[in-house]
């Protein structure tokens, strides 16, 4: 829906307010969908966003999770309080009324050696017609979902033109909040990339700018879909044996979790500055401020040894111990 189409009384102002929220980087999709869809309720109401208005439209939305209403409602007030700037009096709804937040699902960390594990039996899938470099695919996903914190999505919307032999760096683009960044690879992530690349010029496949990378024939030559890419992914965690202690199988952005922990890790075996080493990290993740990183950052237990051994190398000469008791007061 174009900005232009709202035709509430409100219509103007959710015009502005999406327009301020794009300028300054945010895409505002998903926002710009659900005041669309308050703005035809209150069409048809002919009325403002009060109390009673708005608890009409919430009923329009019983039908979907407890989840996605609360986003839907959290939206919604977000946009009231744009309008409290000019209309201090204006309604916006309590969030203490709003469905209860479900707990956050706790990321998988995967370890090195069940890392080392799935790209092993991605290099043993069988080629597909569909896929017949379903092997190399699969290894050059996993590797990069590990070696650079990739997004699901970004990593499907890749192309070959995407990556720059000669700097060794992989260009995503447009990504979230509208940033693109270059990515300097590792290692394996140069490996990979290159046997990949040589796999199919061997087989005479296209290897054009446009070609995806993780790329499949059907219905052309496109990449993999979200859910199809995740039916592998699962299938190698199901045969690698790997489960969360619930039993189910990790995410597939728990690679991202994964990728950001053993960064930091990483940083306390050497010796580094890890509080200077976070904006790196923050920017090279795709993130608008170092607190979205730190979301990623999780407290495992190589990480509480390696922090508790490098507070002990500092601090351990200050601290003194008690004197003995000897039974009066001290």
């Amino acid at each position: 829906m174009n900005k232009s189409s709202f035709i509430s009384v409100l219509g103007p102002i959710f015009a502005a307010y999406l327009t301020l929220k794009q300028a300054l980087g945010r895409r505002y999709a998903v926002e710009q969908r659900v005041l669309a869809n308050l703005d035809s309720f209150l069409a048809a109401e002919g009325a403002d966003l009060n109390v009673d208005t708005f608890n009409g439209w919430c009923k329009t939305q019983q039908n979907l999770s407890s989840g996605v209403r609360r986003n839907r409602m959290r939206i919604i007030r977000n946009f009231t309080l744009y309008r409290r700037r000019n209309e201090p009096a204006c309604f916006s709804p309590d969030p203490l009324l709003f469905p209860t937040p479900h707990q956050s699902v706790r990321p998988y960390i995967f370890s090195h050696s069940e890392i080392a594990k799935l790209i092993r039996l991605a290099a043993a899938l069988e080629p597909s017609r569909d896929c017949p470099l379903r092997p190399e695919v699969f290894t050059l996903a996993l590797t990069l979902l590990y070696t650079t914190g990739l997004r699901r999505g970004e990593l499907l919307r890749m192309t070959i033109g995407d990556y720059d032999v000669h700097e060794q760096t992989l260009l995503v683009r447009e990504s979230k909040f509208h940033k693109s960044r270059w990515l300097p690879l590792s290692t394996d992530g140069i490996l990979k990339l290159n046997y990949y690349l040589e796999a199919r010029r061997a087989k005479g496949l296209p290897l054009l700018a446009t070609t995806p990378l993780i790329w499949n024939r059907r219905s052309g030559e496109r990449p993999y879909t979200a859910g199809g890419f995740g039916q592998v992914i699962r299938l190698l965690l199901d045969n690698a044996g790997i489960c969360k202690p619930d039993g189910h199988l990790p995410r597939i952005h728990d690679f991202r979790h994964t990728f950001a922990t053993h960064a930091l890790l990483r940083w306390y075996e050497a010796g580094d500055d890890v509080q200077s080493r976070l904006p790196s990290l923050s920017t090279y993740m795709g993130h608008v401020s170092i607190v979205s990183t730190e979301y990623y950052l999780q407290l495992i237990e190589p990480l509480v040894k390696s922090a508790g051994k490098r507070f002990a190398d500092r601090y351990a000469g200050l601290i003194q111990r008690c004197p003995s008791d000897t039974g009066g007061d001290q």
